[in-house]
């Protein structure tokens, strides 16, 4: 079955739920309701790496997320959510013990510490990747960007590592759909596949081509969208789904397993 990733952003300016956990306190509990939902690891972050994020101080990330791990460090597995090496190490001696890299350059960083590692692709940065960005054949691109990137992680003496399309890290509507829909090709490359696609943009266009409206505001109305993408990534052998909604996500994949 599927490994359950739930998402805790200590930001203010997340594309989701920006601004609702930037409190400890609040992000703690937030965390430890989504482990009693199911949650398999929490996935912390603190710089927002939305479209067209503005950048944050290391200072500044740091005390967002640190005071969390540290919390909840040994009631279950977690994750930091960062593309910045002084951060990852501070997180793993708090207690996260996997690496979720969005920017896919921080696998030296893993092997030395011996933690788990996500290579993520992206293309150009959180301020650029949504400034048309283009594939001549987006599928094969990413797979071959990902498998490089694993296999020199493997060569660098990372032991466990996990590799994520970056849906919706520059790519349009139409590309996010084409990975989602050969998401098998990138299982098939044999390196275990992290998908997230909670809540995000081209799942709102969606729906909003289907009901003849412009709203694309909401995030919290992308439930349907985001649970229908997970179960098919488990059904394709995806085998962790990064997600806001850990309770209905975890619902859904036991479900999947059983049919």
């Amino acid at each position: 079955m599927s490994l359950v990733m739930g998402i805790v952003n200590v930001t203010p300016d997340s594309f989701s739920d920006g601004g609702l956990y930037l409190e400890k306190n609040k992000a703690i509990a937030h965390a430890r309701q989504l482990i009693n939902e199911g949650a398999d690891v929490i996935d912390i972050g603190g710089e927002s790496t939305r479209p067209g994020a503005t950048p944050i101080t290391l200072k500044e990330e740091a005390s967002r997320v640190l005071p969390v791990i540290s919390a909840l460090a040994g009631e279950a597995r977690i994750s930091i959510d960062t593309r910045h090496e002084e951060i990852a190490r501070l997180a793993v001696q708090e207690g996260a013990t996997i690496i979720n890299d969005v920017s896919a350059s921080l696998s030296q960083v893993a092997a030395e510490l011996q933690v788990g590692w996500v290579a993520m692709h992206m293309q150009g940065t959180p301020q650029t990747m949504q400034n048309k960005p283009e594939y001549e054949d987006v599928v094969g691109e990413v797979c071959k960007y990902l498998t490089d990137k694993a296999i020199n992680a493997k060569n660098e003496g990372v032991s466990e590592i996990w590799i994520d399309p970056g849906i919706g890290f520059g790519k349009t509507t139409e590309h996010n759909l084409a990975l989602i829909a050969n998401i098998e090709k990138i299982v098939e490359t044999g390196w275990p596949v992290l998908l997230g696609a909670s809540r995000k943009r081209f799942l709102g266009e969606i729906a909003s081509m289907r009901n003849n409206s412009e709203d694309n505001a909401i995030t919290d109305d992308r439930l349907e969208g985001s649970i229908a993408v997970a179960v098919l990534a488990c059904q394709k052998g995806v085998e962790m789904i990064r997600v806001h909604d850990v309770a209905a996500t975890v619902q859904a994949v036991k479900v999947t397993k059983v049919c």
